[in-house]
């Protein structure tokens, strides 16, 4: 994969499957009634924290598959699986159990901060993001390949913060129709590359040739 593409790829899958649109509802329920300097520094801790655990994963994806003998197509395969009913979920514009649960959506209403649990974690930075992390970790070639995966995760931390900051705003020039929309249209592109995924896991698992 070229250098472009990897960055590209990687960007897109983190962005889909981080899906900012997805937690405007629940950000704005949470602090939709607090003032604006508020609700942006609930915004920033939100996507500070993804970008924290993206990255800690990302440094670390080396040593989960020598710890626990995890094969990059064992992890390809998996996480393809487990991001297709991700992305199927969100093409039925409905909010999958990986990224919390109602009973955590009700312990969250008597929380104080809830920037950085539950929006930064699990909302953002939840177990599909982590594995597409460590995915493109292991199909990382060389280390300028680290660094784009690096810069993709800011990058989508980033756009996770305005959109958070503007969460009114977004959410009242989309409206309800205009984030299913949003989450449908994520959600396929996040079941394409989940099945690229299992593909390419399992090629490359039974080593076959084209």
């Amino acid at each position: 994969m070229s250098f472009v593409s990897y960055t590209l790829v990687a960007f897109g899958s983190l962005f889909s499957i981080v899906d900012p649109f997805a937690a405007l509802p629940i950000f704005l329920a949470l602090v939709g009634t607090q003032p604006p300097a508020a609700q942006a520094r609930t915004a920033l801790r939100a996507s500070a924290t993804c970008f924290i655990v993206l990255t800690v994963f990302m440094l670390a994806g080396g040593l989960i598959f020598t710890f626990f003998g995890i094969t990059l197509p064992a992890l390809k395969i998996t996480g393809g699986i487990l991001l297709f009913g991700v992305g199927f979920e969100m093409m039925r514009a409905k909010r999958s159990a990986t990224r919390g649960t109602s009973a955590e959506a009700r312990e969250a209403e008597t929380k104080d901060d809830v920037g950085v649990i539950p929006l930064g974690l699990p909302l953002l930075s939840g177990p599909g993001a982590i594995a597409t992390v460590i995915v493109f970790v292991g199909k990382a070639r060389d280390f300028e390949q680290r660094v784009c995966l690096f810069v993709a995760i800011g990058a989508v931390s980033a756009i996770s913060f305005l959109t958070l900051r503007s969460a009114a705003i977004v959410a009242r020039v989309l409206g309800t129709t205009g984030i299913n929309i949003v989450e449908r249209v994520m959600g396929l592109i996040l079941a394409a590359v989940a099945t690229q995924l299992v593909i390419d896991g399992v090629h490359e698992a039974f080593a076959w040739k084209t």
